[in-house]
């Protein structure tokens, strides 16, 4: 822009003197046809007209617009020789006219007077995939940020070569002394991508794949793959060592040539199987031994490093899908064994189960009729315990009763003997002669009452003294005697009156 601005405030003073000279010119041009008119005799009015036809009009503007553009177009073009905008993003090694050099890494105006400058973008790109081409391809920004490459053919440990895709990005130190050393080192970001970042992104990424085997890498190994190329990124590659490993087999294999042997084939081989391991190397702290990235130095970081895709070469796809193959069909045969498996243990869980329910159902029955007969022993145990206390009820009562009548009969047989006592005392003082007389008048009112009512015949024949009763008064007389006398006999007693004594 500012060689344009010049180039424009130039053009713009040889327009000044352009328009200057014509205006010199026309002027003598027009002088000159004057004086030959006023020698031709003409009149000065004409002359007048003709001079002023004649002259052709440059405006009065023009020489000081274009002066005004001329010193518009040097300031601008002596503005963009002074100062520079720093955009962001951007780190810039400034050298100015008078040898002073300089970092500038903020946003806006900076002087650089009339020396030079370069900017360093703060992140740099470097990215290995299948959409790029060989060499440097530019950013939208510029074409010193980031650097394409195609997928970068690896070995694993294993011999086996893939095309991997990778993208790691670096970030530029801010510091002025290490920046300026950075600059001082390879004095443009192309030089630092081709010279250092570059090469280290392709031997990381080669000696990442030499830790590990193939089949290691697409049988889990992707994220161990991914966190050691980071790190060797950052921290430097490990110094490794490789070594050879026989493994001894424990498992004989045996010939199978003589059918006559059966069994007992002979042994071949050596049982021994020949690897070979990379180990990292140790120091005296036991720590691995690494070499270190070259652009740490300067104080470059790194900030990502990714390893987006894994291309491994035809043979070993096809190896790894008979492999797949032959791990599918190993698990949908252990799938099959673990589906008769559990088939078996199905019905012996069915078996286990009706075993199970019966034994259950056994035991419901057995403890109902354990319930029950517990039941049945308490209630009888509860009845009887009711009967006992019942009976010891009855029992007390039945005391009591028993205490009771015994202190009643004795009170009875007491009043009894006192009674007793008392007619015994009465009947001892007057021989009971007041009850006898009683008795006695007793037993005459009934045999009067029952003569007084006997049936008497109208006449009665009657023998001889002697002879057959035949119910006259003397013998119903004798009869009452008689049953007087049995009455007095069943009362116990004598007529007569003993004598006190």
């Amino acid at each position: 822009m500012s060689f344009w601005g010049i180039l424009i405030g130039i053009l713009s003073i040889g327009a000044i003197i352009g328009v200057g000279v014509l205006r010199a010119s026309q002027n003598m041009k027009l002088e000159r046809m004057r004086a030959e008119l006023e020698t031709a005799g003409v009149d000065s009015h004409e002359i007048g007209r003709r001079v002023e036809s004649a002259r052709y009009d440059i405006p009065e503007q023009a020489a000081p617009t274009l002066v005004l553009v001329a010193v518009i177009s040097f300031m601008f073009g002596l503005f963009n020789q002074i100062f520079f905008y720093a955009e962001p993003g951007y780190v810039y090694h400034v050298r100015t006219i008078t040898g002073e050099e300089k970092v500038v890494d903020d946003v806006g105006y900076n002087t650089y007077l009339f020396g030079r400058y370069n900017s360093w973008k703060r992140a740099m790109t470097v990215q290995a995939d299948s959409t790029s081409h060989q060499g440097l391809n530019a950013e939208t920004e510029s074409d010193n940020a980031s650097v394409s490459l195609p997928p970068m053919n690896i070995m694993y440990l294993d011999q086996v070569d893939a095309n991997a895709e990778a993208t790691v990005r670096f970030s530029i130190p801010t510091d002025p002394e290490l920046f300026l050393k950075l600059a001082h080192e390879y004095r443009s970001p192309e030089n630092l991508l081709r010279t250092a970042l570059i090469p280290a992104f392709k031997e990381t990424l080669q000696a990442t794949a030499s830790l590990l085997t193939a089949e290691n890498y697409y049988s889990g190994g992707r994220t161990e793959f991914n966190n050691e190329f980071e790190k060797q990124m950052a921290s430097g590659i490990y110094v490794v060592r490789r070594e050879e490993v026989i493994y001894k087999t424990t498992k004989k294999n045996y010939a199978s040539a003589n059918a006559a042997l059966g069994e007992d084939q002979e042994e071949y081989g050596d049982e021994a199987k020949t690897t070979f391991v990379v180990n990292k190397v140790l120091d005296e702290n036991g720590q691995p031994k690494r070499k270190k990235q070259k652009f740490v130095n300067f104080g470059i970081s790194v900030v990502d490093a990714r390893v987006t895709d894994m291309k491994p070469n035809t043979k070993f796809v096809e190896r790894m899908q008979l492999k797949q193959k032959a791990s599918a069909d190993r698990a949908i045969a252990r799938e099959q064994r673990i589906q008769e498996e559990e088939q078996r243990l199905l019905a012996i869980a069915k078996g286990e189960r009706e075993v199970a329910q019966r034994q259950a159902q056994a035991k419901v029955d057995q403890i109902q009729k354990t319930t029950e007969a517990q039941t049945e022993k308490q209630l009888a145990i509860t009845q009887a315990e009711k009967f006992k206390a019942q009976a010891k009820i009855e029992k007390e009562t039945a005391e009591i009763n028993l205490e009771k009548a015994r202190i009643e009969a004795k009170t009875k047989r007491t009043l009894a003997d006192a009674e007793a006592y008392q007619k015994r005392e009465i009947l001892r003082a007057d021989n009971a002669l007041a009850q006898k007389l009683d008795a006695e008048i007793e037993i005459q009112k009934l045999w009067a009452a029952a003569f007084a009512k006997r049936q008497v015949p109208m006449n009665v024949f009657g023998g001889a003294q002697g002879g057959a009763p035949v119910g006259s008064d003397s013998e119903t007389k004798a009869f009452m005697q008689m049953l007087t006398l049995d009455a007095a006999k069943r009362l116990n007693y004598q007529r007569e009156v003993a004598s006190g004594k």
